[in-house]
């Protein structure tokens, strides 16, 4: 609910505590305390878009899954209950081994599994930051780290991602990050720019982060989601050496199934950090044995044969774009901002009407879903999101609808 009701602009307003009417605080402010929807999800309550352009699960954009990939799940193994803080074994190897395309030896010792990857992200704040400290987020991005260092009671510092120079990240402005600083995000791909880190700046950050202790936390979760040949594509995080490095992953984005609730981290970088991190993390998930047996169990087969999925999903999300950028170059005045992966596609438009409004017209008068740029934090006006996922028909018809509503502000 909060990832769809509370753009990061909007969280940076809640107040600091919450009161009850009595004027006695009863809640944390880790929680926001105030939970009511804005105008745009306001209205998707009261009427289902027939052209949503914002779905971000595959399971319901009819991608083809494997008969009987979900099978495995059915194991009478799962029946014992031997709890492993760092995740079986076997499932760990599983992991491991997906890193060989991408060029990293990976060892499954340091391979911690957990329920998400949100959970990837509490657990690491956890480790690495007291109540108070800081961590650097990129801008614009998906609005969640906000939350997420919220409830772990420390504060997100966002740092630019430069749109003249396809969003790389602002180097100058992350070496000026202040001291109470203990940890790097990054997004590769980034959600929803699709920009790649460049493989300069990949090493200009780890030699930044252990000249200043901090980590790198990668997030890679759309990293088999190709779009363009670029610098930086198929990279990974998980061989940095210099620097305490954190790469993420999980089934949500590598099978497109988020429901089943499993992810991972690796842990790379000096040997003595990465192993009295481990020993940490071993601690904190210890304390929660959060992943069930049975998709721990089924894992390596749902990677393995999770290989056509990730195919297809690719496959739509380029068929979509091309949709896309053909359907544009027709209207001048919108233009695509060319992804280099990922499932989401940023459009340029003119800014004679304001997003939430054009955002709620599209859906209250030809029912079209898509996202306003202020959601991540653009740095500009005229900026909407949209899914790569959707059907190819339904994808082709909204986005035409999308483009004529548009015209029909360029001829007022």
């Amino acid at each position: 609910m909060v990832r769809a009701f509370y753009p990061a602009t909007v969280v940076r307003r809640w107040v600091r505590a919450c009161e009850n009417p009595t004027g006695v605080a009863v809640f944390s402010n880790r929680v926001p305390p105030g939970l009511a929807p804005n105008r745009i999800a306001t209205e998707l309550a009261r009427r289902k878009p027939r052209f949503d352009l914002t779905v971000s699960n595959p399971t319901q954009c009819g991608i083809p899954y494997p008969p009987g990939l979900l099978d495995a799940l059915a194991d009478p193994a799962g029946f014992a209950y031997r709890p492993d803080p760092r995740g079986l074994a076997a499932a760990r190897e599983a992991v491991a081994a997906g890193y060989v395309q991408y060029g990293a030896a990976v060892e499954p010792e340091r391979i911690v599994l957990t329920a998400s990857t949100s959970e990837a992200y509490a657990f690491l704040f956890k480790l690495l930051a007291n109540p108070g400290e800081s961590v650097l987020v990129p801008s614009p991005s998906y609005p969640l780290f906000e939350h997420l260092a919220r409830v772990e009671g420390i504060e997100a510092i966002p740092y630019h991602l430069n749109p003249e120079f396809d969003w790389r990240p602002d180097l100058p402005d992350l070496a000026a990050a202040p001291s109470e600083v203990r940890a790097v995000i990054v997004v590769h791909p980034n959600n929803p720019t699709g920009s790649l880190i460049h493989p300069d700046d990949a090493s200009a950050l780890a030699d930044l982060a252990a000249a200043r202790g901090w980590a790198i936390v990668a997030d890679e979760v759309f990293l088999d989601y190709s779009l363009a040949d670029r610098p930086g594509a198929g990279d990974t995080f998980a061989g940095t050496e210099q620097a305490l490095t954190f790469s993420l992953g999980g089934l949500s984005k590598s099978v497109g199934l988020p429901q089943l609730k499993l992810a991972w981290l690796v842990a790379s970088g000096p040997g003595d950090l990465v192993k009295a991190a481990l020993e940490r993390l071993e601690f904190i998930a210890d304390t929660f044995l959060s992943v069930s047996t049975p998709v721990q169990l089924a894992l390596p087969l749902l990677l393995r044969e999770g290989a056509v999925v990730r195919s297809a999903i690719r496959e739509r999300c380029r068929c979509n774009l091309t949709t896309l950028r053909q359907a544009a170059s027709r209207v001048p005045t919108v233009g695509v901002l060319e992804p280099g992966g990922g499932w989401s596609a940023v459009l340029r438009v003119p800014a004679i009407i304001a997003e939430e409004d054009l955002v709620l017209e599209l859906l209250q008068e030809d029912s079209v879903a898509v996202h306003p740029g202020y959601f991540f934090d653009f740095p500009m006006d005229g900026i909407l999101v949209v899914s790569l996922l959707p059907e190819v028909a339904v994808f082709a018809e909204g986005v035409e609808r999308f483009l004529a509503r548009i015209g029909t502000h360029l001829t007022l």
